[in-house]
């Protein structure tokens, strides 16, 4: 599936572009209740340090908080809660068994609607090191500096 879509995106996690050389995106579903889904409408979505975990032949979604919804009613959910994310098996097993050989970890990089339903961009992330960052800001400063020049 292709995950670089149209949809508008409702959060994005800049730090994973940072942090990692990101490949091999995936779109996945994610298990919310009705007052999560409204927050994440609302833009009360924050990627810090979440990652993908896998267990059981599952895909869980850690650390990723979403602010409780104000007028959600009598029974607040937990913000950082595990979510459960909704992928095809052997989608499971290609990325679990990517992390668990090569050292790789899947992290989300946005959160996006699709035909009314919550979808999450997860890619596979490989650490940069810290000459890995100079080169990127490098590089980037360069392609700006040009992208001055010609206009």
């Amino acid at each position: 599936m292709n995950a670089k879509s149209s949809h508008p995106t409702v959060a994005t996690n800049k730090k994973a572009r940072h942090l990692y050389e990101l490949s091999d995106a995936v779109e996945a579903g994610i298990v919310l209740t009705g007052p999560e889904v409204k927050s994440i409408r609302a833009g009360k979505v924050n990627f810090i340090d979440s990652y993908v975990d896998f267990r059981h032949g599952e895909a869980w979604l850690i650390s990723l908080h979403i602010a409780p919804y104000t007028n959600a009613g009598y029974a607040p959910q937990d913000p950082d809660r595990e979510r459960k994310l909704l992928l095809h098996t052997r989608e499971i097993s290609r990325l679990a068994g990517a992390v668990s050989q090569k050292g790789l970890t899947v992290v989300p990089v946005r959160i996006y609607f699709s035909h009314g339903k919550v979808k999450v961009e997860i890619a596979l992330g490989r650490g940069k090191k810290l000459h890995d960052h100079r080169e990127t800001l490098k590089r980037r400063a360069e392609e700006r500096d040009v992208a001055r020049e010609l206009s």
